[in-house]
Formats: C-alpha cells, sequence, structure tokens
C-alpha cells in the first residue's frame, strides 16, 4: 500500500499535528506501508503537491487538519482518482467550523471526504451535529503515545533543586493554549509553597503570545521558558516534573501532553473542557478545572499531597498501557485505509 500524507506541521517541528503524523507514519512503515508526507510548513503551493503525488502514485492520501489540507487532499483525490481521509485535529472543528469566513470551506472538504477520522466520540457528535451527512464516514481513532527517549535534566538544566516542585505547562505558545493562565494562582500559592516552579516548553507559533510570555516572566522570576525542545527530549523533561498542566481553552480531543504525560507516570491538572475529558477522570488519572480559582484549590492539593500526585500518577499510567495501544491505532488506520480503497473500488 501507498500512503501519501499531507500536514500543516511535521519534524522537526514539534507541534501536536507534526508528533501526531511521525508517530502514525512510523507505525504504517513498521507494516510496510509505503509513506511519504508533505509539509505545508515549507510553503509548497497546492500544484506543486498535487504534481509530486501524481509522480507518487498514491492508493489514498490523508490530510491532518480540515481548514490546512482539506482542499489539497480532496482535490488530489478528485484528480488522482483515488480516496481522501481527513483527520480533524482541533481548531479546525473547534474553531474554524465556527468561524464565518472559515464554515463554508470546511463544511465543502468534509463532504467531498472519503472517510474523517475523529479522536474522539465528542469530536464526532460535534461533527454530526453541525453536518450530520457527514455521521456514516466518520471513524473514531484515538491518540497513543509514542517514546523515543533522549536525557534531559531538567532540575540541572535550570539550577533547580531535588525539593522544588514543578508545575510543566508543554504545549506550542498560541492563544487557544491559555499557557500564561497558571501564572497568577500559582503565584499566590507561593507564599505558602515557595518551591514552586513553572516551566513551560513548547515553540512560539502566535508571536504576540510568545511576546506576552516572555514578558511575564519578568515578573515571576520562579517562572521559566525552555523554549521549543525537541520532541525525545519532552519525556525526560515530563519525568522530572511533579505535575503536568494543560490550560489549553480548546482541544481536538486526546491532547498528546496528557497522554504523555500519563504515560510518565505524572499528575495532570487539565483544564475542563471537551477534548480534556475525552482522557482525563476526575479525581480517578488526572484533575480537572473550570476557574483561576478551581486550579489555585487543586493545585495546591497536588502540592500539599505527594500520595496523591503519585496516586494519580500511577492509575494514568495503568490507563495509557491498558487503552492506548499504538498497535491498535496502526491496525485501526490500515483497516480504514483498506475499506476506503474497497469503498472506491466499488464505485469504479
Amino acid at each position: 500500500m501507498r500512503v501519501g500524507i499531507v500536514t500543516p506541521f511535521y519534524f522537526p517541528s514539534v507541534r501536536g499535528n507534526s508528533i501526531t503524523v511521525q508517530r502514525i507514519e512510523s507505525g504504517l512503515r513498521d507494516h510496510r506501508v509505503i509513506v511519504r508526507v508533505w509539509s505545508l510548513e515549507e510553503s509548497p503551493s497546492p500544484g506543486e503537491i498535487l504534481h509530486a503525488l501524481d509522480a507518487f502514485a498514491p492508493d489514498l492520501v490523508h490530510g491532518f487538519h480540515v481548514s490546512a489540507s482539506g482542499r489539497i487532499v480532496t482535490d488530489a483525490s478528485s484528480r488522482l482518482g483515488i480516496p481522501s481521509i481527513l483527520s480533524v485535529t482541533g481548531t479546525d472543528i473547534n474553531t474554524d467550523l465556527f468561524d464565518p469566513d472559515r464554515r463554508t470551506e470546511v463544511m465543502e472538504v468534509l463532504r467531498r471526504a472519503t472517510r474523517v477520522v475523529v479522536f474522539h466520540d465528542v469530536m464526532r457528535a460535534k461533527l454530526t451535529g453541525e453536518l450530520p451527512e457527514t455521521a456514516d464516514r466518520i471513524r473514531v481513532i484515538g491518540q497513543t503515545v509514542r517514546c523515543l527517549e533522549a536525557p534531559f535534566d531538567l532540575r540541572h538544566h535550570l539550577g533547580l533543586t531535588p525539593n522544588d516542585l514543578i508545575f510543566l505547562i508543554p504545549a506550542g505558545i498560541r492563544r487557544v493554549k491559555h499557557v500564561t493562565f497558571c501564572l497568577k494562582p500559582l503565584d499566590a500559592l507561593r507564599v505558602q509553597y515557595p518551591q514552586i516552579k513553572a516551566v513551560f516548553a513548547g515553540p512560539i507559533i502566535e508571536a504576540a503570545e510568545g511576546i506576552r510570555l516572555q514578558e511575564l516572566l519578568r515578573d515571576y522570576p520562579w517562572a521559566f521558558y525552555l523554549g521549543p525542545v525537541p520532541h525525545e527530549q519532552m519525556f525526560a523533561i515530563v519525568s522530572s516534573a511533579d505535575v503536568v498542566v494543560n490550560s489549553s481553552r480548546s482541544e481536538g480531543g486526546m491532547a498528546n501532553s496528557i497522554l504523555e504525560a500519563m504515560s510518565r507516570g505524572r499528575a495532570v491538572l487539565a483544564s475542563d473542557i471537551e477534548g480534556n475529558r475525552s482522557v482525563v477522570r476526575e479525581g480517578i488519572d488526572g484533575l480537572l478545572f473550570a476557574s483561576e480559582s478551581e486550579f489555585a484549590r487543586k493545585a495546591e492539593r497536588l502540592i500539599r499531597e505527594p500520595g496523591l500526585r503519585r496516586q494519580l500518577g500511577q492509575t494514568g499510567q495503568q490507563k495509557i498501557e491498558r487503552e492506548f495501544s499504538r498497535e491498535r491505532e496502526i491496525r485501526d488506520y490500515l483497516g480504514l485505509y483498506r475499506e476506503a480503497i474497497e469503498t472506491g473500488l466499488r464505485r469504479l
């Protein structure tokens, strides 16, 4: 089988779409699938991608992030007479589908796609609520974790002690991730718990948000920004943290940062949104917050109760081992690809 993939971001980018595509690509290659990836980050024209896909002659084309890749992927499908798969990754449905300037385009490419992949039933429900005619073409394939770990001594790098309690915020720096949310409540907690440290890790995606973060950090000398970190080092950094925070306003379901934190047995403190609730069960394998005061209250519990941190981390780790099989994820994609190809053949 030959599969062409179009993605907004790819290696060496450490954004979520890049991590997801690299994991799936690696799994497909393990099953002897011939894969070629085109990244829109390199700014190729749609015509250049279509020409390259034509030369590659794939059996199907798979695009990630509907708004970014949908038009190219569905045009390639029509031109080459092959199936198209579109993966919903978050802002394409949570934001763009409801944006008056983008809604028509998003709906059109979703209607044209042979199959649509979402990471969780909450996204299927949202999509079918807006576009019921896609219901029979949507497939749910959950995210998983691919661990390639390189050493990184976070505490030594930042000059921190074993007694410092690290809240790690791993995310691209953009508004939807709301990364600076935690600074004010954690600063208030530092009056009683001066061992608190905050560490931000991720690329600056929106320049204004990057400037905002760096300006804020001048007022919070106990908080640090690592910048973009190679993905293989992120697992060592996560393992060095005490609590991993996801304060995003929107997720497509099963955020890589949360799954990776759980896989390393770290306690998760996440915003109470649909995408995060698809992974985190309140009080069982993580804690959820819906306001600044709730964040502060639950952060204090995690500071005061190391046993709770261990319990949440262990339960989350067991959940990843039990429910988030990478082999299952790849088998599901292979089954979807075969189904889409057979559907195309029946139409000939």
